[in-house]
């Protein structure tokens, strides 16, 4: 088992990663400071995990479970209430603590309740997708989606511990395995050319679900992101970077209906167009444009916009985004492999360029 620090003081966590590890109830044990537990997940991961991590809490605990319909679409306020129904009708007092089972929108909605729930409890996160392991557990955000604008609606509010399984990844489908890949292939992009090299040359083996690789994989990922979280909790400067891709992505999820296109698949669509933007203003060549191209398809994602997604559209979308100031959409671009900036001196016109050249109508 690995483990690594996110430093952030008084509110400092461990993540743990390894094989079969959701099992080890000393991991748990250590991060429930009371008998208050709540454990919420949704109704595929809980056909398939709830009952071993039931099994792991002792008799000691009072344990209550909140099973939510599985999917992006259900990342709402209307949804996350029958989470403090539950906590309401058990009588949980503030030393509850909610344990997030599944993936990013379980443990979005998890640590936005915990956030929320007589204004703050603690919360673990145990993120059974890849995307989960190496992104949304990691960091402290936490929200719903409004019908206006993805991830608009929550807060940022630590975890006491993340806690990645790599055998929950066996039961991964393949689409969510390469959803996950698209914010691995993220960090190499933004601060970390050598994983990325990496990455090309490990790829084929990590869709085959190398154990081995995917772990590293993982930590490499993870170690990114707490570095940037450490220096940066509450997004004020460099945590930004970590939005490549999201601006673009997040209005094709939002403009085809949350569900329909994956967070990493729309993260991957908008990564390109980045790295697109980028090319057209001088800072990133042609060779550096197709590797970034390439490795996309190697890990199975899709590069192109759908149909439904105009220039007029995307505009519109990309306007309710957290990085907008003063009315001007910032967008993190690319200056080579590995170096991300947030900026908002671009050509307007060769933004609209890379729209039309997406086929965005």
């Amino acid at each position: 088992m690995k483990i690594l620090n996110v430093s952030l003081a008084d509110r400092s966590y461990p993540i743990f990663i390894g094989k079969n590890i959701l099992t080890q109830s000393n991991l748990l044990d250590e991060s429930i400071k009371n008998k208050e537990v709540c454990v919420v997940t949704n109704t595929t991961v809980a056909a398939l995990y709830l009952d071993k991590l039931l099994e792991c809490l002792s008799n000691d605990y009072a344990v209550e479970t909140v099973v939510l319909p599985d999917g992006e679409q259900y990342k709402n306020l209307d949804v996350l209430n029958q989470v403090f129904d539950t906590l309401l009708e058990a009588q949980f007092s503030r030393q509850v603590t909610l344990i997030a089972l599944g993936g990013g929108v379980i443990g979005d909605m998890t640590g936005f309740a915990a956030a929320c729930y007589q204004r703050g409890v603690p919360f673990i996160q145990i993120p059974t997708t890849l995307l989960a392991q190496v992104d949304s557990s990691v960091g402290g955000k936490t929200a719903v989606n409004h019908t206006l604008g993805k991830n608009m609606i929550g807060a940022f509010y630590q975890p006491q511990c993340v806690i990645a399984d790599t055998d929950t990844l066996l039961t991964l489908d393949d689409r969510q395995l390469s959803s996950g890949l698209a914010e691995v292939i993220k960090y190499g992009l933004i601060n970390d050319a050598e994983f990325f090299n990496w990455l090309e040359d490990n790829m084929p083996s990590l869709m085959a679900r190398d154990g081995d690789l995917l772990a590293e994989a993982i930590e490499r990922s993870c170690k990114d992101k707490a570095d940037i979280v450490a220096e940066d909790e509450r997004e004020q400067g460099v945590r930004a970077l970590l939005n490549l891709g999201h601006t673009f992505g997040h209005a094709i999820e939002t403009g085809m209906g949350y569900g329909l296109v994956l967070h990493g698949e729309a993260v991957a669509i908008g990564m390109l167009m980045a790295a697109d933007l980028s090319h057209r203003m001088g800072w990133l060549t042609l060779s550096e444009l197709e590797r970034v191209k390439n490795i996309l398809l190697l890990a199975g994602l899709p590069i192109s916009v759908p149909d439904a997604m105009t220039v007029d559209k995307f505009m519109s979308l990309m306007a309710v985004d957290k990085k907008v100031k003063n009315g001007q959409i910032r967008l993190v671009l690319l200056k080579g492999i590995g170096q991300a900036i947030l900026s908002d001196d671009y050509d307007k016109k060769q933004l609209y360029q890379t729209l039309e050249s997406f086929n965005a109508g």
